[in-house]
């Protein structure tokens, strides 16, 4: 029963869009074709002969078009099997016709929710017997070809022509699979809309992005999910692997700062190397590069305002990877273009997933993201002197930054200006006097920079290494045993710091 050709199709779609062809050959090789309500008066219209499934059931559609297909005549035409001759008899018996292929499209569920519609219309676009029918068919895929998806009737098209009619066991497998995916990505996005009471994991993304490969060339890669609704890419090759973890820390890092002056970010490996914030965008591209102008080279670049011709000119000089921002000038763009590989993306408005998954072990991790940022309202002040304003909001500046920077971090921030950061670190030492030797390469003064922990301090030797550099004041979560060491250490040598009572650790 490999080779089988098609004598009989029910055909049932929302979306007539791409079928004529499709119709027309089947047509054309004498196919009896059934349909329903709208597909079948689709398919007088163009001429052709068809069969009504209410014809064959004797019941007419019912309940305003919740039930049409739900029969016995409908399902056992599908589902019976052709080496069985039982079936076969039980089918002569209850005059039940044979089926050969089914087409369905279903009705648009995800779309009418991403509509905004009310929850009365959503519900009606909960198909019933679409669904029925494409697991039926998929079911029998040894005697039923199934089309599941406007999308695959271009292929299908190409079998019909190629072989006269006549389908092959592998193809009719094939498209099964497809029917499944297409059964389990629906059901999915009904529950999804539903649930409000269980904390499960369902994932289901259809038409990856294959991308050229993972995180190293002998690594497959892809990416599934929607882009487009977040960005746009203008220019450019093809986005990596790579390039997407460092868009997806960039836009993350800058959404800390979209109400905020002109911001601009430099990022490599997913750590901001340069960032400051200035009255004009092209002064904060300017501290921000100065911040660590070696691991710029290749990196990606994000700004929180529209990118003119005055900053893309000194940008234009430095090679890197990618670029993003909401808008840029069409003089900055010509310019930006002229370098075809330069990746140039658009940021559209659009709210962030507020949960994150990664793979573990023979599982999944499942976590809200971090959506706390650190205020002034909730900073408490544990030491005898307190920071000034401006310090306080070069304690925030470097809290956000902290943030987004993988554990253990150290932050070293001064008038609005990433000076340098101790990154990923197994000791917190480590990182702040990483952090510092960071500041003193490139030549930056740290009298009077403060500092930022992603985590509490257990001992004292921190704030004493920072103060030995001319930091003055600092920010972390507070919550040792051992905290009155360190405040006592501040006391003592006159410098400030400030609890948030709120730890971001980044793994």
């Amino acid at each position: 029963m490999n080779s089988i050709k098609i004598s009989s199709a029910l055909i049932s779609v929302f979306d007539k869009k791409g079928l004529e062809p499709i119709i027309r050959n089947l047509v054309k090789n004498g196919v009896q074709i059934y349909s329903t309500g709208g597909t079948e008066k689709y398919i007088r219209s163009l001429g052709h002969s068809v069969i009504a499934v209410e014809d064959i059931t004797s019941y007419p559609s019912i309940l305003g078009g919740r039930v049409k297909t739900l029969h016995p005549k409908i399902f056992g035409g599908i589902l019976k099997r052709s080496d069985n001759k039982s079936d076969l008899d039980e089918l002569k018996k209850f005059d039940v016709p044979e089926i050969d292929l089914v087409i369905v499209d279903l009705y648009p569920f995800q779309k009418t929710v991403n509509s905004g519609a009310s929850q009365d219309e959503v519900i009606e676009k909960i198909d019933v017997g679409g669904i029925a029918l494409i697991r039926a068919a998929a079911k029998n895929f040894k005697n039923v070809f199934c089309v599941s998806n406007k999308s695959d009737y271009g292929s299908f098209l190409k079998i019909l022509n190629k072989s006269n009619g006549y389908t092959s066991l592998e193809e009719r497998k094939y498209f099964a699979s497809k029917a499944f995916n297409m059964s389990s990505t629906y059901d999915t996005s009904i529950f999804k809309y539903f649930n409000t009471y269980e904390k499960f994991l369902k994932i289901s993304e259809t038409n990856p992005r294959t991308l050229r490969y993972g995180e190293n060339p002998h690594q497959e890669g892809s990416f599934y999910g929607d882009m487009d609704e977040l960005i746009e890419q203008i220019n450019g090759k093809e986005i990596s692997y790579n390039n997407l973890l460092d868009i997806d820390s960039g836009i993350h890092l800058m959404n800390e700062f979209k109400d905020s002056n002109p911001t601009f970010a430099i990022l490599k490996h997913n750590n901001a190397c340069g960032l400051a914030s200035r009255k004009k965008l092209l002064s904060a591209y300017k501290y921000a590069l100065a911040g660590d102008p070696v691991s710029a080279f290749g990196g990606v670049l994000i700004s929180n305002k529209e990118i003119d011709f005055s900053t893309a000119k000194p940008i234009h000089d430095l090679f890197f990877e990618v670029i993003i921002a909401p808008r840029y000038s069409s003089k900055a763009l010509t310019l930006l273009k002229t370098k075809k590989n330069r990746i140039i993306i658009i940021q559209k408005k659009h709210n962030l997933p507020e949960s994150s998954i990664r793979s573990c072990l023979n599982g999944y991790l499942v976590q809200e993201k971090d959506l706390r940022t650190d205020d002034i309202e909730t900073l408490k002040n544990v030491t005898n002197n307190s920071p000034s304003n401006d310090k306080i909001a070069d304690l925030l500046f470097a809290s956000k930054i902290s943030k987004h920077t993988k554990s253990n971090t150290i932050v070293l921030v001064k008038n609005q200006q990433l000076l340098s950061s101790g990154t990923g670190q197994t000791s917190r030492v480590d990182a702040l006097r990483h952090a510092i030797d960071k500041a003193n390469t490139f030549g930056f003064d740290l009298s009077g920079a403060v500092m930022a922990s992603d985590a509490f301090f257990p001992f004292p030797d921190c704030v004493e290494i920072a103060n030995n550099s001319g930091i003055d004041s600092v920010i972390q979560p507070g919550g040792s045993i051992k905290d009155e060491l360190s405040i006592n250490f501040c006391n003592e040598n006159n410098m400030t710091m400030v609890f948030t009572g709120v730890r971001h650790f980044k793994h």
